[in-house]
């Protein structure tokens, strides 16, 4: 008993063991789970799902509209209130738990619902948004040849509203051309007259239009008219969830490698087309009419929504996606400054891209001898006509095509990547025991069912199905989500203990402590409500070109909207009804975070004294450690007066094992 009792004492009075800290990215610290292969490749795959196509097609435009130089103010105050705030708090949350957008809501279960809804939101958008890269694919390979197939209006889809002829000096006094050619002035007819040939579309067609209309997508009359599968775009879609999968198929390892090129190729395309464009007649026009400021547009609402909703989507939160790239991270990770270099980077791409694309557009409004006023557009009209009809009057004009839609392809595969790996993520983690080891199969079945579903959207009338779900699908339904989550982690959870955790993670508070607080529980969800309220005022009936949808689709567009969120009050009921005692219990109990809420291993639960977690990974090999007890009732203070425990018949003695926050430990 004497030599027992000594080595017990020796064992309590002697220094706790230090852990051996690994910083080898080789070595992952979560082996379930995996890991980044290092912070670069998390920063950049975060930076390639957040810089998408609207960074190209949808900022500069916006900009233009909404005064100029005077819209980057909102946009930057929208910055702070909303964009900064949602996307720091969806990677602080991600990698603290080390969980996907649905097994993370185990900080309030009744909300699990929350997770549901951003997966099927990611799964809708991944169908459409796949089809845009095809499209992008079908014109790279239409610019293999020496004349690009739009730069003139001879071809078999050409009609007689293709501009043949020299507009420049018509439209520059005041005219217009029609269709054969012939320049009629405003002072040669009536002004009855002139409203209708001014008005007509049959003399506005670029031969970049009839292209994209009707040759690539032989659009039809109307969603009531689908047509038959175009099966150019078919092959094109399907070679593009060819390169998904391949690109995903062994997950963030992949990924990580495939954004090094994803995420810098644009950067590289957008040098070189803004010094190309910069030298080009009219670039100075266009660069102009892009910042001249007009300081009283920020008297309107609308301004400020737009502003907010932009920086809502261009940065992607709500959307299940930062929260599963950041489950990947290593839990000490500075997530904090990956937020500030993601959100700025993202947000000076946008300004940079309003540089490259008005350039150009100031070209050919040059070239066309019209206001850049009426040259200038956005989404797929920017993309697949104005820029494509200014590229063809380039020299070497197959070049610089091919390179514009290979960074729309670069751009899109980014987003695309993240998108697929959320929908998968959270399949694996719902049964990860299972499913981790056949993730190649989930991740192939996914393909399979998505690039099924985007068929429709290859079809004649494809265009009109993208449209309905590009207005519905992530946009109401994606700011509702948004609302819900900061309040939850503001309110529910609490705005201090959530900082905690963060300070645990990073080793110190995020500066400054007050902004974060402040924005988190107040100011964040009081501007989303805004512009959600705002947002529901101002909706006016989905159009495309001169197509106003009827009514019975908006209601499908509604449909689409409410189906994900209506994942949140789904779930709550069943959670409800499954739980057990009175409803004011079982309320109670699914308000609050579960025993195996926390960060997912041992140590860094220790960390943070989260409650006990029993988990297949057990980082501390030692024989004297015992997960179940480590409060500070188990580190007796009163060690030289032999207040010693009887430990005869326990499994060891218990240690305080010292945390180091500034380190990663290697399992």
């Amino acid at each position: 008993m004497t030599k027992r009792y000594d080595q017990v004492h020796h064992a309590v009075t002697m220094a706790p063991p230090r852990i051996v800290i690994s910083e080898d990215s080789k070595v992952d610290e979560n082996k379930e789970r995996g890991n980044w292969s290092s912070g670069i490749e998390f920063l950049l795959s975060c930076l390639s799902y957040a810089v998408g196509l609207g960074n190209i097609w949808r900022f500069p435009y916006l900009c233009y509209r909404n005064g100029g130089g005077a819209f980057l103010i909102p946009y930057t105050l929208m910055l702070a209130f909303v964009g900064l705030p949602l996307f720091f708090l969806e990677l602080a949350f991600g990698q603290f738990a080390s969980e996907g957008p649905v097994t993370i809501w185990k900080i309030a279960p009744i909300f699990q619902g929350l997770g549901y809804a951003m997966v099927t939101m990611s799964f809708l958008v991944g169908i459409y948004y796949n089809m845009i890269l095809a499209w992008s694919l079908f014109y790279l390979f239409s610019s293999f040849t020496s004349q690009l197939p739009w730069s003139s209006c001879d071809n078999w889809w050409n009609t007689n509203a293709c501009r043949k002829f020299d507009t420049k000096n018509c439209t520059a006094n005041n005219g217009t051309v029609l269709a054969n050619g012939t320049c009629i002035l405003k002072e040669m007819v009536s002004s009855e007259e002139w409203s209708v040939l001014s008005n007509s579309t049959d003399n506005t067609k670029m031969a970049s239009d009839e292209y994209f209309h009707n040759f690539v997508l032989d659009l039809t009359d109307g969603l009531h008219n689908l047509g038959a599968v175009k099966w150019q775009l078919a092959l094109c879609l399907l070679a593009c969830w060819i390169v998904i999968f391949f690109c995903l198929v062994r997950g963030i390892k992949s990924i990580g490698k495939v954004v090094y090129f994803t995420a810098v190729f644009p950067y590289i395309v957008l040098v070189i087309l803004l010094i190309r464009g910069a030298t080009l007649n009219g670039a100075y026009d266009g660069v102009l009419f892009y910042l001249t400021p007009e300081w009283h547009r920020l008297k309107e609402a609308k301004v400020w929504a737009d502003a907010a909703m932009q920086i809502f989507f261009s940065l992607s939160p709500c959307w299940g996606g930062l929260i599963t790239l950041a489950s990947y991270n290593r839990f000490h990770n500075n997530c904090f400054r990956d937020s500030l270099v993601i959100t700025f980077g993202n947000c000076g791409t946008s300004v940079f891209a309003g540089f490259v694309i008005f350039s150009i557009v100031g070209f050919m409004a040059h070239e066309l001898g019209v206001p850049v006023s009426e040259v200038a557009a956005q989404g797929a009209g920017l993309a697949f006509i104005a820029y494509p009809e200014a590229v063809a009057r380039l020299p070497v004009s197959p070049l610089w095509s091919f390179l514009f839609f290979f960074m729309l392809m670069t751009l899109g595969m980014g987003t695309q990547f993240t998108l697929i790996e959320t929908v998968v993520t959270t399949i694996v983690d719902t049964c990860p025991h299972r499913l981790r080891r056949n993730k190649h199969y989930i991740l192939a079945l996914c393909c399979i069912i998505m690039f099924l579903l985007g068929l429709v959207i290859c079809t004649e009338g494809g265009m009109y199905v993208l449209q309905l779900l590009d207005n519905y699908c992530a946009s109401f339904s994606a700011l509702f989500i948004g609302v819900i989550e900061v309040l939850v982690v503001g309110w529910l959870y609490g705005i201090e203990r959530f900082l905690d955790d963060v300070k645990v993670m990073i080793g110190r508070y995020p500066f400054h402590y007050q902004y974060w607080r402040i924005m988190w529980k107040f100011l964040t969800p009081l501007s989303i409500v805004a512009v959600l309220i705002f947002s529901w005022a101002d909706i006016h009936p989905t159009k495309y070109g001169s197509y106003v949808y009827p009514e019975w689709a908006t209601g499908v567009g509604w449909a689409l909207s409410m189906f994900s969120v209506s994942a949140i009050p789904l779930v709550a009921c069943i959670k409800i009804c499954k739980a057990d005692g009175p409803i004011k219990k079982r309320m109670k109990t699914l308000l609050q975070p579960t025993e195996d809420w926390g960060p997912k291993l041992q140590i860094h639960r220790m960390e943070t004294r989260s409650p006990k977690h029993t988990d297949s990974q057990v980082p501390l090999a030692l024989p004297n450690y015992d997960p179940d007890c480590y409060d500070d009732n188990d580190f007796p203070d009163d060690q030289e007066n032999g207040q010693q425990e009887d430990t005869s018949d326990s499994e060891g003695l218990k240690l305080k094992i010292p945390s180091y926050p500034n380190h990663e430990t290697g399992l």
